[in-house]
């Protein structure tokens, strides 16, 4: 007999950067269920979301929700049919990471698959005003197939999306294993810590590429990777934390002829200052306070651990290098871009 039953938790968060607005929401719900017809649907008491594949070839979720008197949400996500999604992988189990040293049998599992870029319409109603949400945005499926202090020590997440060249994007994620899950020294005294990084370019509305790096968590950086630089000790949450961060993001053309071989590169740099002065700043996530209170105090007394979550939103510039033949091919003024967007992104610290 099991002394805890699933829990299905819907989060909500809205962020005006001009007047500093910010509600959240974070509903337990019940009456959850997965609907039949392809299992990409489901409804609870607080929410409904359906799954549509459209006839021109774009998919969209309709995503309906009440979290209270003072917040509904009544919206559309949708795909382009030409904006691809990715996986690293293919078939069912693409888009997995496998912890411990048999894959057949792993410890536990993550998953990550996204739609990079996509089309956001609909209204949100808060505290009875209705607001138009319509946008550029990105979808990610992710399952965290263990409990998340075993995954990692620390995550970065990063969303940059920019109206610019018909619609670009750049979406990076990475996080750092704890030492169980790490590579074995050579001597095999221990184990150190590896860092796993993902992502993807998108520019005129198209996949270009798909990016990928695994490395020591001490070793030498990458051309993919996120970068904490400037590290300053937080006195709230007692960690060392970024005053600024770089993402570069390197990998072979999805697009243009003869692109076997032909790299694409993006770079974003983000200046966030001291940590009681961060810019951009939405919130500074205690994550057990969060969590329900059972999940809460197994997480607190197995592993010790104090999560905090940093999110911001800030303007920023992309920079975009492609080859000759896949700038043609983008139909791109030169082989060099700057692209202004707005960037958000997550730094997430789990344990020390």
């Amino acid at each position: 007999m099991s002394l805890f039953q699933p829990q299905v938790q819907m989060t909500f968060r809205y962020f005006h950067p001009k007047t500093g607005e910010n509600v959240w929401k974070s509903k337990n719900v019940d009456q959850f269920q997965v609907l039949p017809n392809d299992k990409r649907s489901c409804k609870s008491s607080a929410f409904t979301v359906t799954c549509k594949d459209l006839n021109d070839g774009s998919q969209q979720y309709d995503i309906s929700a009440t979290l209270d008197n003072d917040v509904q949400l009544m919206y559309t996500v949708t795909r382009k049919a030409n904006a691809k999604g990715w996986k690293l992988g293919q078939g069912e189990k693409g888009g997995f990471s496998y912890f411990g040293e048999n894959p057949a049998a792993p410890v536990g599992h993550v998953v990550h698959r996204f739609w990079p870029i996509a089309e956001v319409s609909g209204m949100i109603v808060v505290n009875g005003r209705a607001i138009e949400a319509r946008g550029q945005g990105m979808f990610v499926q992710a399952i965290q197939g263990m409990r998340p202090n075993l995954v990692a020590s620390k995550w970065n997440f990063a969303n940059f999306q920019s109206r610019e060249q018909n619609g670009s994007s750049a979406v990076l994620m990475e996080f750092t294993t704890i030492p169980d899950y790490g590579k074995v020294t050579d001597d095999g005294a221990q184990r150190v810590p590896q860092t796993v990084t993902i992502g993807s370019i998108v520019c005129q509305g198209q996949l270009v590429a798909v990016v990928g790096a695994t490395r020591a968590a001490d070793g030498a950086q990458p051309s993919t990777h996120a970068e904490h630089e400037t590290l300053t000790l937080d006195p709230e949450t007692g960690y060392q934390v970024p005053q600024s961060i770089k993402y570069a993001l390197q990998g072979p053309s999805l697009v243009g002829e003869n692109a076997t071989g032909q790299e694409v590169t993006a770079e974003l740099h983000v200046e966030l200052g001291a940590p009681g002065k961060t810019q951009g700043l939405v919130e500074k996530v205690d994550v057990l306070a969060e969590i329900p209170y059972m999940v809460k105090k197994l997480v607190n007394y197995v592993a010790g651990t104090k999560p905090y979550i940093y999110q911001t939103l800030n303007p920023v510039e992309m920079s975009l290098a492609c080859p000759e033949g896949v700038a043609k091919a983008l139909g791109l003024p030169e082989t060099h871009v700057k692209l202004q967007g707005t960037l958000f992104e997550e730094h997430t610290f789990i344990s020390a």
